[in-house]
């Protein structure tokens, strides 16, 4: 794993402490979505959700990583957010 992933997931990891969710057990799917927010880094200049289309409007603020997942249904459904890197603990 390269250094830039491990730092991403140090981040998401340090946001989810004393919460009531953390970070997807699931490794692989972290990994996998670190990559992508890091590629939204540098092409699109925000840290966009890979899931999620982006339509360059101010909405689309909503959207960077970790979005307000917290507020949406999947949250609410299935306790974990739209692309499950947090899970309810």
């Amino acid at each position: 794993m390269d250094k830039a992933i491990k730092e991403q997931i140090a981040k998401w990891e340090e946001f989810s402490k004393n919460k009531d969710f953390r970070l997807n057990p699931d490794k692989k799917k972290v990994e996998l979505l670190a990559k992508g927010i890091l590629n939204n880094k540098k092409n699109k200049k925000l840290g966009y959700c890979p899931c999620r289309l982006i339509t360059k409007t101010k909405q689309d603020l909503w959207l960077i990583c970790p979005c307000n997942f917290r507020s949406q249904k999947t949250w609410r459904e299935k306790g974990e957010c739209w692309c499950s890197l947090f899970v309810k603990r």
